[in-house]
């Protein structure tokens, strides 16, 4: 039975064995109902405490000059929640000795009431049951900490249980993520390849028609003496060149990696001096109707790629209408525009035209390159491609306004430019003339045919040149104190050193000796071309770019002293 339970009775030790008080004692406490062991000694009354007990009375006497250590352990030892009342039983000795020796043991028994003698009977009992009454207090408070402990242990197992359950649930849903991911990125594989054999196709089949024109003609070239049908067949050639270069370059601005040339630009006269260009691609059942606001802001865009995006969308407003009609192209100032695309001062430039509008599947993939929903042969599907990269390049964004049977209204969202444009300096000339330059250019180019054709197209216009096949030859011939007055290197090139890293070299070893690149692209080459100053010619290029690039690179003085062989 457990002490201080209903079933155990209190169990009451007695230790005093002087005279009769412990056998009188005793016999008092079992009158009262409690259950009284007497003790012969100091040990004995320890070892009835290692048994179980509710309360100790002790005579004062029996402590004094007796090895108590083992009992002030014992009462040292109890648990947190014990602290087993003594009832001590004293007399009226006042010598400092006694008085020394009672102190010190009520501080090591702890919980101490004294009696003194001599002492009545229901004093006694009181006391002791008072006792008795603050020890099952303290069962009562070990059966709280126990229910508390139970509790404690049950809530963390069922902690450990939900951590468990928790661990499993975050596993399924880690798995399930990564199963979406694997889900998503073989879709997104789909897609891309699915995109790429669309782009492949339409780039296949405009290069091979384009290709077509260029090698027929060369090869009937030579078979034709009449100089007016040989002028015809290198026109043709050169009209497939330049419409190969503008498919690289739509390509390019579709990608966004086509490199721009910003500049502050009217839109008001600048697509105003198109009107002819537009009139001359669209029909004559058409008309172009233009809207311009005179306080219209300036935009900030490069001028080729928006008068190819304005021909594009007119284009395409014309096919949208085969009866006629008028295409309206329309700007106007947003002010404070917040979208989550696009915020701040914007221009809106819209081409609307009262065609046949278009599907929302259709307006869906609008954007996709060579995604067309005309004749094969009537348009190579990446105009609005084009005019969707070059509106993002531009810092701006594209919005379409259609429905079926109601036209479209496609309108590029333009940020404002702070810069004034320029004015038109009419009195410049176009390009530069053909010849007029000389000196030693070290032409840079590791393919063979290219190197052959920029070759003579440099001693065309005057120049002596000489061809190294990589950046380390072309510091080979340097390191030799030939006179060069051009590097001219393309961009990309095998060997590990690229034109840019070239150039960093040239300018290292001969500080005054101007370095002209070339490329068709490469992104991050051109941002390190143009970050270090040096002068960049895009490919393809014609003789007339050349020669102002050229020339533009030496400098007229030192294009001077070059003719003069100074």
């Amino acid at each position: 039975m457990t002490p201080g339970s209903d079933a155990h009775p209190w169990t009451v030790l007695v230790l005093a064995p002087t005279g009769r008080d412990g056998a009188a004692s005793a016999e008092l406490f079992r009158r009262a109902g409690l259950r009284a062991c007497e003790c012969a000694d100091l040990p004995a009354l320890v070892q009835g405490l290692e048994e179980g007990a509710d309360a100790a009375f002790v005579a004062e006497e029996a402590l004094f000059n007796a090895p108590t250590e083992p009992l002030v352990t014992w009462v040292r030892r109890q648990p947190p929640w014990s602290d087993l009342p003594f009832v001590v039983l004293t007399s009226h000795r006042e010598q400092p000795a006694v008085v020394a020796g009672r102190a010190r043991m009520v501080a090591a028994l702890r919980n101490v009431s004294l009696l003194e003698r001599p002492v009545q009977a229901i004093t006694l009992t009181s006391t002791i049951q008072a006792a008795l009454r603050a020890r099952r207090r303290q069962y009562e408070l070990r059966a709280h900490l126990a229910e508390q402990a139970r509790t404690a242990r049950e809530l963390e197992g069922l902690v450990a249980h939900r951590t468990r359950e928790l661990e499993q649930a975050n596993a399924a849903l880690r798995h399930q993520i990564a199963e979406r991911e694997r889900i998503a990125e073989s879709l997104r594989h789909a897609q891309k390849i699915e995109a790429m054999g669309q782009l492949t196709g339409g780039v296949a089949h405009d290069f091979n028609n384009l290709l077509m024109v260029i090698t027929g003609g060369l090869d009937m070239l030579d078979r034709q003496a009449d100089p007016n049908r040989r002028r015809l067949l290198m026109d043709g050639m050169r009209q497939a060149a330049m419409r190969g270069a503008g498919l690289t370059r739509q390509l390019l601005a579709f990608s966004r990696r086509q490199a721009l040339q910003p500049e502050p630009v009217d839109l008001r006269r600048h697509i105003g001096g198109m009107r002819e260009l537009l009139d001359r691609s669209l029909r004559g059942d058409v008309h172009v109707a233009l809207d311009f606001p005179p306080s219209l802001w300036p935009v900030e865009i490069d001028p080729g790629e928006l008068e190819l995006s304005i021909l594009n969308l007119s284009v395409n407003a014309r096919d949208a209408m085969p009866a006629g009609g008028t295409i309206t192209i329309r700007a106007e100032n947003v002010a404070g525009l917040e979208e989550p695309e696009l915020r701040g001062d914007v221009v809106k430039l819209s081409v609307i035209d009262s065609g046949t509008g278009m599907a929302p599947e259709v307006v869906a993939r609008v954007f996709e390159p060579f995604f067309t929903t005309k004749d094969i042969g009537k348009g190579s599907g990446l105009g609005l491609a084009q005019v969707y990269g070059f509106a993002r390049q531009s810092g701006g964004t594209v919005r379409i306004e259609t429905a079926l049977g109601q036209g479209s209204a496609i309108a590029l969202l333009l940020p404002r430019s702070h810069r004034h444009p320029a004015k038109e300096d009419t009195a410049a000339a176009v390009e530069a003339p053909a010849g007029g330059l000389a000196g030693h250019v070290l032409l840079v180019e590791d393919d063979d045919e290219v190197a052959a054709l920029v070759q003579e197209m440099l001693s065309q216009i005057g120049f002596t040149v000489t061809r190294a096949a990589s950046a380390a030859a072309a510091l080979g011939a340097l390191a030799d104190h030939r006179r060069v007055d051009l590097v001219f290197s393309d961009v990309m090139m095998p060997g590990g050193m690229n034109g840019v890293e070239l150039a960093r070299e040239v300018r290292r070893r001969r500080p005054h000796l101007p370095v002209l690149l070339t490329t068709a692209y490469a992104a991050a080459a051109r941002r390190d071309a143009e970050t270090d100053g040096i002068a960049l010619l895009p490919k393809p290029y014609r003789i007339e770019a050349l020669v102002a690039a050229t020339r533009a690179a030496l400098g007229e003085d030192v294009a001077r002293r070059a003719a003069v062989g100074g």
